[in-house]
């Protein structure tokens, strides 16, 4: 795991200590060595930070030159398979050393860069030069594990793992991306591929972007279209999961006893290969069902006990690690918790900003950094449960969500207004107070009560679930609206409801929320996180489970529970989805509040100008007051005003 940057100019060879400069801002990502690359004659540098996993020794050291001198590696993932891959090419080649490195880039040489990536399986984000063809390749993994940013600054064609390394630059003066922040108001990310900047992108995952030298000299506004060569600049997809997904319906898994053995074996070879590393290897467990089933196949495949890692809090509805003692107890792992205090939780929040980068507000982020920086203590890469949700239908909405619409379905628009519409605004702790029900779920309620009306087909449904503005203007001043035909886009027309939400789960929010928030959580401590769900062989196996598999009894995931209740009593997991969250919405109308009131400071939002004071205002003294929570929507708000304020 490592961070990387690089340049291409179009009036000459990058200067080394800028590149040096970039790859400084990022040693977080790669403490253990780095290294910097310059083809004079191309105008092209490399910089590059090395967090070493897999040979610790110098010869893993990056930028990496192929035998046949053809390509120039630099390279932030880990390829799980490249012991077989090495196997594979034979015994021609001399190995300088044993990384991945190494290998990916043999197998590059041996058989083109796409072929190679195809064979990979892993996560990445790297620059390849091919010196031959006088091309600069950005590629990304199948699920975007691994961040990366490209885009134009001061005259050159940059490139980097995060936004802080392009910022040094000292051209950079790319403004805020008025429909970028539109977007993040709404959705409390910024969605690929936009970035927080203009001229500046993420790539998206699956994706390779072949970049020109005269590509430098030619800024774009919008990023490239897939498919679509534009002379000096183009952007491929080696991998779709839309494809997986229609090959899934196409291919269905007939008998449920063959999905479980398939679903444990295929689980379990991803699970053993990313837990070989040269340096300690340990497991997040929040004692749900996603991170029990990673550490129940990891201990039952592994000759050791594995390492287990929780943090506790001292708000007793955000506290589960009691539960993950328990699974620990029952798989016999050699198991960590530490309980933090409110203090500690609450002193994570000024180091945000720097931590991502560009505005991001998914609030789990706080305790996602916590277990990270604890993990880090003992280990130097960890797994997690992530992708459980988006492959086998884990979030609440993927099962209530089709229902709430076929009943609202028999009602018409009218009736459903005058039913839905004042209900929603009884207050929020009105619905938070059944018995079993999430913090958040008064919030969430309220919301699906003000769409019962306006909905128009389901789509508008699931966009409400994403859109933390809803049915109200953009609080951002010229934001662009947000097409509302996403959700017909994405996926075949005439899959399920809850598999087309599965679907736009796993290529939007999955990567640009949960990924990045485990990304900067723990790349800020110089821990590597895995996540064997997305071993690509995995979400291929997931596509070809029918929805009834998943969905069962008025809740998700069940072919994984009953994979899982092979290794375990159902006891120990019968409980309501809890999440990773930490009470930010209360905070801020407690402790936390002077903060928030100068950040939220209707004077300061007219001066900055990208906020419309009234409406911010309003949903602010809505909040403030219990008639309506609306954490995420003021939380999306204070953390754009912090990141805009330390930048």
């Amino acid at each position: 795991m490592c961070g990387i940057a690089g340049i291409i100019s179009a009036s000459g060879a990058p200067d080394a200590g800028l590149l040096r400069r970039m790859a400084d801002s990022i040693v977080h990502r790669g403490p253990d060595d780095e290294g910097i690359w310059i083809d004079q004659n191309a105008g092209l540098g490399f910089a590059h930070r090395r967090l070493a996993i897999v040979d610790l020794s110098p010869q893993g050291h990056q930028p990496m030159e192929s035998q046949n001198g053809r390509y120039v590696l630099s390279y932030n993932g880990e390829i799980y398979n490249h012991a077989e891959l090495r196997a594979e090419l034979g015994s021609d080649i001399n190995w300088r050393g044993h990384s991945d490195t190494e290998t990916l880039i043999e197998c590059i040489a041996a058989w083109g860069f796409e072929a190679a990536l195809k064979k990979c399986v892993g996560m990445f984000a790297l620059s390849l030069w091919d010196r031959h063809e006088h091309l600069l390749h950005l590629a990304r993994d199948r699920f975007g594990e691994k961040p990366l940013y490209y885009g134009w600054v001061g005259g050159d064609f940059v490139f980097a793992s995060e936004l802080k390394a392009v910022r040094e630059h000292p051209g950079f003066d790319n403004p805020v991306s008025r429909r970028a922040l539109g977007l993040f108001a709404a959705r409390t990310y910024v969605p690929a591929p936009l970035s927080i900047y203009e001229r500046l992108f993420k790539l998206e995952p699956g994706c390779i972007l072949s970049v020109a030298q005269s590509a430098a000299s030619s800024p774009r506004s919008e990023a490239p279209t897939e498919g679509q060569s534009e002379g000096d600049l183009s952007l491929r997809r080696y991998w779709s999961y839309r494809d997986v997904m229609r090959a899934g319906l196409a291919d269905p898994i007939g008998e449920e006893g063959e999905a479980l053995e398939r679903l444990e074996q295929v689980l379990a070879e991803a699970i053993k290969g990313q837990s070989v590393a040269d340096v300690p290897v340990g497991a997040f467990l929040s004692g749900g069902i996603d991170s029990s089933s990673v550490v129940a196949l990891y201990q039952k495949y592994s000759s050791i006990p594995v390492r287990t890692f929780t943090i506790g809090f001292e708000e007793t509805r955000y506290n589960e690690a009691g539960h993950a003692k328990a699974v620990a107890e029952h798989f016999g792992t050699v198991h960590s918790e530490r309980f933090v205090t409110v203090k500690e939780t609450r002193d994570v929040i000024p180091l945000l900003p720097a931590m991502y980068d560009e505005p991001f507000a998914d609030s789990s982020q706080i305790p996602t950094h916590l277990v990270s920086r604890f993990a880090r203590e003992q280990v130097k890469v960890a797994l997690s449960g992530d992708g459980g949700d988006e492959l086998f239908a884990g979030y609440n909405r993927h099962f209530m969500a089709p229902q709430m619409w076929q009943r609202l379905q028999k009602l018409p628009r009218p009736v459903r207004a005058a039913i839905g519409t004042p209900l929603s605004k009884l207050p929020s702790d009105v619905w938070n107070a059944g018995p079993g029900r999430a913090p958040n779920f008064g919030a969430k309620f309220q919301k699906a009560l003000r769409v019962a009306g306006r909905a128009r087909a389901f789509g508008d449904v699931y966009e409400s679930f994403l859109d933390e503005w809803a049915l109200e203007p953009s609080p951002v001043i010229g934001a662009v609206p947000a097409a509302r035909d996403r959700f017909d886009m994405y996926f075949a027309a005439g899959a399920p409801d809850a598999l087309r939400m599965m679907y736009c789960d796993a290529v939007t929010y999955l990567p640009d929320d949960i990924l990045c928030k485990v990304d900067r959580a723990s790349m800020a401590v110089s821990l590597e996180s895995r996540v064997p769900f997305l071993d690509h062989r995995v979400a291929e196996l997931a596509a070809r489970i029918p929805l009834s598999m998943k969905v069962r009894d008025g809740r998700g995931k069940h072919i994984l529970r009953k994979l899982l209740y092979r290794e375990a009593p159902a006891a120990l997991f019968d409980r309501p989805k809890a999440g990773f969250a930490v009470p930010v919405g209360e905070w801020i109308k407690g402790p936390l509040r002077p903060w928030a009131e100068d950040l939220l400071d209707r004077n300061r939002l007219a001066r900055e100008g990208f906020f419309d004071a009234d409406a911010v205002d309003q949903r602010w003294r809505q909040h403030l007051s219990g008639q309506r929570d609306s954490t995420p929507a003021i939380w999306a708000v204070l953390m754009f005003q912090a990141w805009n304020a330390a930048n």
